[in-house]
């Protein structure tokens, strides 16, 4: 590094990341500016997509190679100092350094810009550990690639066995019923694992409850026992300390052979809360449009809080999408653009596919309830419709929930439900929400039509156009 160089450091080498530092090292580039970008990683994983992960676990992914987006040579091939199995210690904001830790000890690094990236580990219950603090035999989350490589251990090797008549079984209890519990549910379903499903609300409790019992439906007609309104009290181990049961807070034993963590996530930010950085209410950092959080210093990517376009307010709504556009504003503001990320809509998509159902899963925007807790006077309805025209073999259900302000008639939320080329109807509305229309607006828009894609009026369009009729 030489006396004119800029040395940024980032810490937490993936989505956001390595967004900020390419970006930044392209930045500096269009400038004319000498940057020096280290990067510090304490897994030996970098650049994966995480939501592939359950897709590995179900056997649609052969390799974890194949979720790697770019490997550790290609990021240093483009001029990015990248450490793995470096572990961020501590930062000094006065002194401007930051220690870390790795094989050959411990360092300390100089920095003139900094970047916190880094990311948000899984909630673990303490139920789920064992007097030492580590995980029981058994138990385990799905966040990152080295937990895929646990889950496809503990399917594939085979855990112990119950007998049932003639029939050997296997069973797994997945606890959360958010998109990785949907996911991993479908995983184990399809391995042949007899799998129940508990939650502490409902599933996929972001859905209004209406549009959740349909989910519901369709897991347990595929087989997936489904237990909401339900958390777990404590495990019951064998003599090996493995896993051998679940004992929920109603006082049920529920036989286990493996337990799926599937509780959501948690801001990992006291690397910088303990150097003065502010954090929110939901434990993330708080970076405003540009991607600052205080002089020198970036935050991106799952271990920030966001600013939701609809209520004003900061979320926690920890996707990679937000976190590699919040990454490439870090990376180009850092070095000298002038460039905004203008907040999120929580827009979400899902899946849950066996051999006899095929249920997609998309939202956006507020449900009904968190419509009513923002203030607004929420008006909903929900519209049976079909992907394409009904006489087309590929034509599928959905049902639509549109959300809106009864006083402004402005669109809040849509919610989608159904089979087949469903899903990623939600962009519609999600755009349609992002530049704040209306429902008229949604109903009114110019949308293709043709008979194997959809029906002469879109199922979201038919879907707003009915509740603005009614209000």
């Amino acid at each position: 590094m030489t006396s004119s160089q800029t040395r940024m450091v980032v810490v937490g080498a993936d989505a956001a990341g390595m967004s900020a530092a390419h970006q930044a090292l392209r930045g500096a580039r269009k400038r004319g500016r000498e940057l020096d970008v280290v990067v510090l990683e304490k897994t030996q994983h970098t650049s994966y997509s995480a939501c592939g992960i359950p897709y590995w676990v179900a056997g649609d992914v052969s390799d974890p190679e194949r979720l790697m987006a770019r490997s550790a040579a290609e990021h240093r091939e483009m001029g990015v100092d990248l450490r793995m199995g470096a572990t961020a210690t501590q930062v000094d904001l006065d002194q401007r350094t930051v220690s870390y830790v790795d094989a050959s000890g411990t360092h300390r690094l100089h920095f003139d810009e900094l970047v916190l990236a880094t990311g948000a580990p899984p909630v673990i219950p303490e139920w789920a550990r064992r007097e030492d603090g580590e995980l029981v035999s058994g138990v385990h989350p799905l966040k990152n690639l080295d937990d895929g490589a646990v889950w496809l251990d503990l399917l594939g090797t085979g855990s112990p066995t119950h007998r049932t008549g003639f029939r050997e079984t296997r069973r797994a209890i997945v606890v959360g019923g958010g998109y990785i519990g949907i996911e991993m549910a479908e995983a184990l379903i399809r391995r042949r694992w007899e799998t129940t499903l508990l939650t502490r609300s409902t599933v996929m409790s972001g859905l209004d409850p209406d549009m959740s019992e349909r989910v519901q439906s369709a897991m347990e007609a595929a087989g997936v026992e489904i237990l909401p309104h339900t958390s777990v009290a404590r495990l019951e181990l064998r003599h090996d300390g493995s896993v051998s049961a679940v004992v929920t807070d109603d006082g049920r034993t529920l036989p286990a052979d493996a337990v799926v963590l599937a509780l959501g996530a948690s801001p990992s930010s006291s690397l910088g809360a303990d150097a003065g950085v502010p954090i929110g209410q939901f434990g993330g950092y708080l970076p405003d449009e540009t991607g600052r959080v205080s002089e020198g210093v970036w935050a991106a990517g799952d271990c920030c809080e966001a600013r939701h376009r609809i209520t004003g307010e900061f979320a926690f709504i920890p996707l990679g999408t937000h976190a590699n556009k919040q990454g490439r504003v870090v990376g180009e503001n850092l070095t000298g653009g002038d460039v905004k990320f203008d907040g999120v809509l929580g827009t979400a998509i899902t899946r849950f596919v066996t051999k006899s159902q095929h249920v997609e899963i998309a939202r956006v925007g507020l449900n009904s309830a968190e419509a009513a807790d923002a203030g607004f006077d929420p008006a909903s309805l929900v519209t049976e419709g079909r992907t394409a025209s009904g006489y087309m073999p590929e034509a599928s259900p959905m049902a639509t929930k549109v959300v809106v302000d009864r006083i402004s008639r402005r669109l809040l939320g849509l919610q989608i439900v159904g089979g087949q080329g469903s899903g990623k109807r939600i962009d519609t509305a999600a755009a349609a929400i992002w530049g704040s229309m209306t429902v008229d607006d949604l109903a009114g828009m110019d949308l293709a039509y043709a008979p194997p894609f959809a029906t002469v009026w879109e199922a979201v369009q038919l879907a707003a156009r009915r509740l603005a009729d009614r209000i």
